[in-house]
C-alpha cells in the first residue's frame, strides 16, 4: 500500500499491479464534504478498494482538506484514492491518481505535472473518446453513462448495453488491453450483462451510499463481477 508521507511508495507498486485486482469503484456522495468522509470511511471498513472523491460546488481550499482526510482513510484502509477532476490536489494530497472528465485538464498536460506514478482515468461516451485518451496515455476509462443518473448535471448521450457491445467490440479489435470502467446509474441488476460486454470492472454511487448491509452489497457486486470474469 502507498502511505501518504512517502511519495517514492508509488515507484515501488507499479499502475498495473494496483489497478489488476480492482473492478470496483465507489464515487464519493453526500451533501457536505463530511458527508462524503463518512460514506467513505463506511465503503473502505465494508471492503471497498477504489475510492473517487468526488467533490462539485466546493471551494479549492475545501477540496484540499477533505482530500487529506481523504487521504488518511484510505491510508488506514489500505485503498486506492481517486481526485475527480483537480490535478493539483492530487497532486498535493499524494492520492494514488485523479479522474478527469472530458472537459477537464488533458490526460497528456495531467501526466506531466503528474508524473508516470499517479493513476490518470479519463471518462469517455464515445469510441473517439476512448482513442483520444489511449493516445494520450489513460491508464483507465470510465465509459459512460450506462444510464440516466442524478449526480451529473450535464450527462452524455446514454449508451445503455448496445453502446457498450458496440464501443467494446470496436476496442477488441484494436487490441486495447487498458481497463475499461462502466460508470452512470448502474445498479446490481446491471452488473451480469454489463460485465458481458468485455468491461473491467464498474464505478458506482448510489448503490453503495448510506445501504445498511453494506458489506453484504460489496461482498455482492464483487462476486458478480468475479463470476463475469471466469
Amino acid at each position: 500500500m502507498i502511505k501518504s508521507e512517502n511519495i517514492e511508495n508509488k515507484i515501488i507498486f507499479p499502475i498495473w499491479d494496483r489497478l489488476k485486482e480492482v473492478s470496483l469503484q465507489y464515487i464519493s456522495q453526500g451533501k457536505t464534504p463530511q458527508d462524503h468522509l463518512q460514506n467513505i470511511q463506511k465503503v473502505c471498513k465494508a471492503g471497498g478498494k477504489w475510492i473517487q472523491l468526488r467533490l462539485k460546488d466546493v471551494d479549492t481550499v475545501t477540496y484540499l482538506n477533505t482530500a487529506l482526510e481523504c487521504r488518511n482513510i484510505c491510508d488506514q484502509y489500505e485503498v486506492i484514492m481517486i481526485i475527480n477532476d483537480s490535478v493539483a490536489t492530487a497532486k498535493a494530497t499524494l492520492a494514488d491518481g485523479v479522474h478527469l472528465g472530458l472537459k477537464d485538464t488533458s490526460i497528456s498536460e495531467a501526466r506531466k505535472i503528474l508524473g508516470d506514478s499517479f493513476i490518470i482515468g479519463g471518462t469517455a461516451n464515445t469510441i473517439e473518446d476512448c482513442m483520444q485518451h489511449l493516445e494520450s496515455g489513460v491508464d483507465y476509462i470510465g465509459l459512460g453513462p450506462f444510464r440516466y443518473t442524478t449526480t451529473k448535471k450535464k450527462l452524455e448521450p446514454i449508451l445503455g448495453l448496445r453502446g457498450y457491445r458496440n464501443i467494446l467490440y470496436k476496442l477488441k479489435k484494436q487490441n486495447v488491453k487498458v481497463p475499461i470502467i462502466a460508470i452512470g446509474g448502474i445498479i446490481e441488476q446491471d452488473i451480469e450483462d454489463l460485465m458481458k460486454t468485455g468491461v473491467s470492472g464498474i464505478a458506482v454511487s448510489k448503490i453503495l451510499t448510506g445501504q445498511k448491509e453494506l458489506n453484504q452489497n460489496i461482498n455482492n457486486i464483487k462476486m458478480l463481477i468475479t463470476q463475469a470474469h471466469g
